[in-house]
């Protein structure tokens, strides 16, 4: 759940990358996040969280589509397989 901070709670870097793929993947049972979502749940600036999800885009991470995305396929299954930890 989202907490108030005076600083961002990921900026940044592959730093925010981990966290966006840890949300995505995370047990809420849901499973689409909006950007608008993820900016809010991680205090993350738009355009670092843009940059972010764009670079695990392209590197097959996660799937976008419009302003929704969320875990690829193979990078849940990795989670499933307990290969993505903190």
């Amino acid at each position: 759940m989202h907490t108030e901070a005076s600083e961002p709670r990921a900026s940044g870097g592959s730093r925010l990358e981990r966290a966006v793929v840890l949300e995505l993947l995370s047990d809420d049972g849901e499973q689409r996040r909006s950007l608008a979502q993820l900016r809010e749940e991680l205090n993350a600036a738009a355009n670092e969280l843009d940059a972010a999800v764009g670079a695990l885009h392209a590197a097959g991470v996660l799937c976008l589509e419009g302003d929704l995305t969320w875990a690829a396929p193979a990078a849940r299954r990795l989670d499933e397989l307990e290969l993505i930890a903190i």
